[in-house]
């Protein structure tokens, strides 16, 4: 075939195939877009400008479809998440493609949602990419749980035994690291051999007692992008003790008590394990937002402490304790996304010196009865406060606030005022009746009184769960992830079908500040990648809609030919086809979790949208009106004579008329 054929056909499936040729790659580009990241990380420079001419060439070879083809691209966007299970055990040898089937059948795409108060999707969806495995340290692990079985004593309060958690992870991290360095999220399905006790793991030190409850499980989320879930612990049970939705059952019908119970063929075992991943991908790998959150370099978290007496007890409250949670990670680079700073400061109020908290708390109590069965039934009647009405107060008075704290005025980033009430009030007070802390978009409430402990209406492994009403750190983490980065609570999760939030608490155990039955206030790589996709989510989420608003508007001025000159639409081009690949490649880092090659992709293609923004306004300020004076149509001859036959005929038949029907007169 001639070199003249062949740049013909070329030229021609150019032609035919236009919306294939804005997807191939530029020669170049990644290159230019790499040295770019190095030179300006923050991407305080418009890019564009540093481009070749070549470059700028190129981009405008790149084909421009139809309007709706561009909208269509962009709500296309997705988001691969690449996680692959880990079968340790006892598993059959078709085990590994079996489990992709079941999975890949009950898995679909969807979007991410903010589940807040105003609950909506965002532009961007999501997709699982499976990979299944085995790996051969079964007997090490068993051969581990076995001795720490051997060696201590059981606990009389539990027919489960306690085993430390760090017995196995200790094992599942050093497989762990040796499969760096890790383009994804490792789950650990464990089915080990019986042991010779019922087992579950502690998270916590110390033993159970009527006064501290020691909630055991079978899971455990890492630091690093792993979990691990032991199919033969337990089974364990949690969740509401009253009435309630998300309780975890002892029963062998939930995922997690798949070896319980009676003997499951190999295929339902399967069964229940793929929708056991399907639940650990919702809640744990691609969490709703709580709220979208904006990029801000500079936050700030206010703690601003409301005491009664001089002699403040520290015991529960911790300021140092909760600044060290978040600094770790922060030093580990594991929380902040690029040139973000995040700063604590500690303010106290005199409850005596400051009459609107008097005030805040007087106006924001409530109560409520309840019946308890002693000899007979007793209507007790308890008192709560309102977070809603407590939240509109300080709202209303934080100048007041301000001044009594003597906190001074921050010029910018995002600052998030903690409130606590440290209340000498001697009996059980809480924020709507069950939290000791409360997030809302622009500040946390938390409160603590003289009480120490109360039960809870939470029961784990049949035994009511115990608050301890005077600790406040955990609570407190929980609440500044959720208002500081929107991460969400382990136990909420969004359901298309339902179109409304669910409660689970299946994940709301080990390490996790969320939930009523984990010790821990550390956070694990769930918190983490939630507090820096958020970020990235809410950005990549306005710069899409603000896209499609560009392209509205163009359509609505009869499409960019007629709206842009010649000059102007080059650069239109160019400026869309440079857009929409860094928006490719910051979906591509957000696939392979590289957080700030993203926000460096997304902060450049804000230039890009300025611009495209800029272009079409000003084409659109020039746009002239113009009156276009149209030629009278012909006389419509054939009509009219069409119309005076048809006439003139029936003039006929109604003189004739006698005469044509007088036939049938005649019949009758």
């Amino acid at each position: 075939m001639s070199t003249a054929t062949t740049t013909f056909i070329f030229i021609f499936l150019l032609i035919i195939f236009p919306i294939a040729t804005a997807s191939l790659p530029i020669l170049g580009l990644d290159s230019f877009l790499s040295q770019q990241s190095r030179l300006d990380p923050q991407a305080s420079n418009d890019s564009f400008l540093s481009l070749s001419s070549s470059l700028k060439k190129s981009l405008s070879v790149q084909s421009f479809t139809t309007v709706s083809s561009l909208i269509s691209s962009l709500l296309s966007l997705k988001i691969s998440v690449p996680v692959t299970v880990k079968l340790v055990g006892s598993f059959s040898a078709d085990s590994q493609s079996l489990l992709s089937s079941f999975v890949n059948a009950a898995v679909f795409s969807d979007k991410f949602h903010v589940i807040g108060s105003n609950p909506h999707h965002l532009a961007v969806e999501h997709s699982l990419h499976l990979d299944v495995s085995h790996s051969p340290i079964a007997t090490q692990i068993s051969e581990a749980i076995r001795a720490e079985i051997s060696g201590s004593t059981s606990s009389l309060r539990s027919s489960l035994h306690s085993v430390p958690y760090s017995v196995v992870d200790r094992i599942i991290k050093q497989d762990f690291e040796k499969e760096k360095p890790v383009q994804g999220i490792y789950i650990y399905l464990l089915n080990l051999s019986p042991q010779s006790k019922p087992y579950a793991y502690s998270y916590g030190s110390g033993e159970a007692s009527p006064a501290f409850t020691k909630c055991l499980g079978t899971i455990w989320t890492g630091r690093d992008r792993y979990l691990w879930i032991d199919l033969a612990a337990g089974p364990v049970n949690y969740g509401p003790a009253l009435s309630g939705e998300g309780v975890l059952p002892r029963g062998e019908f939930h995922p997690l008590a798949a070896l319980h119970g009676r003997p499951k063929s190999h295929k339902t075992l399967l069964a229940d394990l793929a929708s056991l991943i399907w639940s650990a991908y919702q809640v744990l790998l691609v969490p709703s937002l709580r709220i979208p959150v904006p990029f801000e370099s500079s936050l700030i978290v206010q703690f601003i402490h409301v005491h009664s007496s001089q002699s403040k007890d520290s015991i529960g409250l911790d300021w140092k304790s909760i600044e060290r949670t978040f600094m770790d990670e922060v030093n580990d680079a594991g929380l902040l996304l690029g040139d973000q700073s995040l700063r604590f400061k500690t303010y106290d109020i005199s409850f005596s010196e400051c009459p609107i908290c008097s005030f805040a708390i007087s106006r924001s109590t409530n109560s409520y009865t309840s019946r308890f069965l002693f000899e007979n039934y007793t209507l007790i009647v308890s008192e709560y406060l309102d977070s809603k009405r407590l939240h509109q107060i300080l709202s209303d008075s934080a100048d007041e606030f301000r001044r009594l704290a003597e906190i001074p005025e921050e010029d910018f980033g995002i600052i998030l005022p903690v409130y606590v009430f440290d209340l000498d009030y001697n009996r059980l007070l809480l924020l709507d009746r069950y939290h000791q802390s409360v997030a809302f978009r622009d500040m946390v409430i938390a409160v603590r009184t003289t009480s120490t402990q109360t039960v809870s209406d939470y029961s784990c492994n049949g035994r009511h769960v115990i608050t301890q009403t005077r600790t406040l750190e955990r609570p407190l983490v929980g609440s500044i992830l959720q208002s500081m980065w929107g991460v969400s609570p382990t136990h909420l999760l969004w359901n298309r079908r339902d179109n409304r939030t669910l409660v689970d608490y299946t994940w709301s155990i080990g390490q996790t500040p969320f939930g009523p039955f984990s010790e821990l206030s550390s956070l694990s790589f769930v918190q983490k990648d939630a507090a820096r996709r958020n970020i990235l989510l809410t950005s990549l989420n306005y710069t899409i809609t603000s896209a499609l608003d560009v392209l509205d508007s163009i359509a609505s001025h009869g499409g960019e030919r007629n709206l842009l000159k010649q000059n102007r639409h080059v650069e239109f081009v160019q400026r869309w086809n440079l857009l929409k690949y860094k928006l490719d490649k910051a979906i591509s880092s957000l696939s392979h979790l590289d957080f700030d090659m993203a926000l460096y992709f997304l902060r450049s293609s804000e230039h890009d949208l300025y611009a495209i923004h800029s272009l079409v306004y000003h084409a659109s300020q020039e746009l002239e009106a113009s009156l276009v004076c149209f030629k009278d149509p012909p006389f419509p001859w054939a009509s009219v004579s069409m119309a005076g036959v048809a006439f003139f005929a029936f003039l006929y038949v109604y003189a004739k008329r006698d005469k044509i029907f007088r036939n049938k007169r005649k019949q009758f």
